[in-house]
């Protein structure tokens, strides 16, 4: 069974960072992509930024290239995902998810982890 758990969600002032990790588990692919999604209030759930695997290429929503940085691990099969987010805008503010899509051909699956709230203030 495939889990994916966010964290690293909070308040944080303009112009401030936050890290977000997800952690999954029971997710055996060697060819898949993860994502970090968002969502505001009222608005629709929009693709942030993803990596994969393999070789490591990214790509980033326009909103955010040059502040935010997508990166994981993958330590014996255990893979975590993170967000590193700087220079974070009132704008900024949603639910963050990740999303694991991985691939064995001919299929593919997808999974989702509960969101984690990002809120920027001052």
């Amino acid at each position: 069974q495939v889990q994916l758990v966010e964290s690293g969600g909070g308040l944080v002032q303009p112009g401030g960072s936050l890290r977000l990790s997800c952690a999954a588990s029971g997710f055996s692919f060697n060819n898949y992509a993860m994502s970090w999604y968002r969502q505001a209030p009222g608005r629709e759930r929009e693709l942030v930024a993803t990596i994969r695997s393999p070789g490591g290429s990214t790509s980033y929503a326009d909103s955010v290239k040059g502040r935010f940085t997508v990166s994981g691990d993958n330590d014996n099969g255990k893979i975590t995902l993170y967000l590193q987010m700087n220079s974070l805008k009132s704008g900024d503010t949603a639910v963050y998810y990740c999303k694991a899509v991985g691939r064995r051909w001919p299929r593919s699956y997808a999974y989702w982890g509960q969101g984690t709230q990002v809120t920027v203030s001052s």
